[in-house]
């Protein structure tokens, strides 16, 4: 299993090449692509919150529909997730972006055209299966095709463009209730269709853009390797880093490979039994990034909004504010994370998240309670809330945020990595799901809700401490010898 120290050996001549390429603009470039499946996975997962209202009156549901529609599309994450890797190994990176992008357009026109909330309920989890889909798809990729010296920043993209599409969905939410006649998401905007059906439908346009730049750009090399179609894996690696020390950067691709077929589920597992402890570091990663709360941050920010004593409308601004200052720590961590590394990025996130975490249980934990149930915090005791709410924001946002998914795509072996990191993604649509329908239970008792975030945000700290390896500067054949370290173990 991982251990405590530093990188691993790394690998001079591909990480001299990462140097030399660093200041070129083809690995951005086809990063970037890659970062609009993000862009749309963030977009899909957050669409719904301004269209939930209009969904419970237009097809006249109860709150358990209404709660399984709002959740169907985690479902559909999960799914998506566990077979994204899978499908990748068998069919290419590129091939599955392609069917991510075809999966968000068929979501977003087959939603914003339901006529019955079970139709709903059947799109959000096509598009749910995209979002699962485009989580594996992205970071593994990223990590694929990028230099060593800059492939931190690069996966950065990732989660960077999952904020920004949150963003954009309550952007759009927002632009579409106020072109409304009476900013009611339910009166027609254009065409007879209702704005909250719109706000699904805005969707199509960036899926058709990433399903059209999907072919812009070219396959991993790690994919054409492990297909034996070298000749295409040269030209894509003379494009990627240049002519120096090709032929050595291919036979260490082939080496990590080792075996005629391809890469599958099996290859998790270690040959005397059981699961190589680097597939439960990332399974690890991906539940501690969901259990310190941050979902419940965003998808119920308005309670403590109104708990200091804001409007519904200022509380849905401020939401939107949040979501801004999520976005621009998202740049902290792409300017720091391929210099002071991810390991000490984590640390200090946990060190950060488990402060205001603990300070907001406390704080809720002696709020006064009004009589319909909901906590009130005059004065001073709600100033704190709020700027630990947000400082909790910032710390997730420079480290766990981004941080977990350059993980992700980079810290497995090539012939694991897809199907492990649709496992640790996998796991953590589970997570989000558990926390997510888990709140609402204990809005009642918020101090117990945020000591349970805080106390998870500090064994998320002692976890990273304890297993998890620093993989800056690392070529990702150099991850190979993390698994023939174990094997030696395994065998003594």
């Amino acid at each position: 299993m991982a251990g405590q120290g530093g990188p691993v050996g790394e690998s001079p001549e591909i990480y001299e090449q990462g140097q030399d390429f660093s200041s070129g603009k083809t690995a951005v470039r086809i990063a970037s692509v890659a970062a609009l499946g993000g862009l749309l996975f963030g977009y899909d997962s957050a669409v719904i919150n301004g269209a939930v209202s209009s969904i419970e009156k237009t097809f006249e549901i109860g709150n358990a529909e209404l709660g399984f529609a709002v959740a169907s599309a985690l479902l559909g994450a999960a799914l998506g997730a566990m077979t994204a890797g899978r499908i990748a190994d068998r069919i290419g990176r590129i091939a599955v972006m392609k069917i991510a992008a075809v999966l968000f357009l068929i979501s977003a026109i087959g939603t914003g055209f339901a006529h019955e909330v079970w139709t709903v309920v059947l799109f959000r989890i096509v598009g749910g299966i995209g979002v699962g889909v485009a989580s594996v798809i992205a970071p593994a990729y990223i990590a694929e095709t990028s230099p060593p010296g800059i492939r931190g920043r690069l996966g950065s993209l990732q989660q960077l463009a999952i904020v920004s599409g949150i963003f954009a969905s309550f952007a759009v939410n927002w632009v579409l209730q106020n072109l409304a006649a009476d900013n009611d998401p339910m009166n027609d905007l254009w065409l007879g269709i209702e704005a909250w059906r719109w706000m699904f439908l805005a969707m199509a346009l960036p899926a058709i853009l990433y399903g059209a730049l999907a072919f812009t750009i070219p396959e991993s090399p790690r994919y054409l390797v492990a297909s034996h179609q070298i000749p295409e894996a040269r030209r894509v690696l003379t494009k990627l880093l240049g002519q120096k020390n090709l032929e050595i950067t291919i036979n260490r691709i082939r080496e990590t490979l080792e075996r005629e077929d391809k890469p599958s589920w099996k290859d998790m597992r270690k040959p005397t039994g059981g699961i190589y402890g680097i597939v439960w570091v990332g399974l690890g990663l991906s539940i501690f990034q969901q259990f310190v709360g941050i979902n419940v941050i965003f998808y119920y920010s308005n309670v403590l909004w109104q708990a200091v004593g804001f409007s519904a409308d200022d509380s849905a601004k401020y939401t939107l504010i949040t979501s801004v200052i999520n976005v621009l720590t998202t740049l902290i961590a792409i300017a720091l994370i391929d210099k002071i590394g991810r390991k000490p990025l984590l640390l200090i996130g946990s060190s950060g998240m488990a402060v205001t975490l603990i300070t907001m249980a406390v704080i809720f934990a002696n709020a006064t309670v009004n009589p319909d149930g909901s906590p009130s915090l005059p004065g001073a005791s709600g100033v704190i809330a709020l700027i630990a709410a947000n400082l909790f924001v910032v710390a997730f946002g420079m480290s766990w945020g981004p941080v977990v998914w350059v993980l992700l795509g980079e810290m497995f072996p090539n012939r694991i990595r897809a199907a492990a990191l649709g496992l640790a993604a996998a796991g953590q649509w589970a997570a989000n799901w558990l926390i997510t329908v888990t709140f609402p239970g204990l809005r009642e008792n918020l101090g117990l809700a945020y000591g349970f975030y805080g106390l998870c945000a500090v064994l998320s700290g002692l976890f990273v401490w304890k297993w998890v390896m620093e993989t800056k500067g690392v070529s990702l054949e150099d991850m190979h010898g993390e698994i023939l370290r174990e094997n030696k173990a395994s065998a003594n």
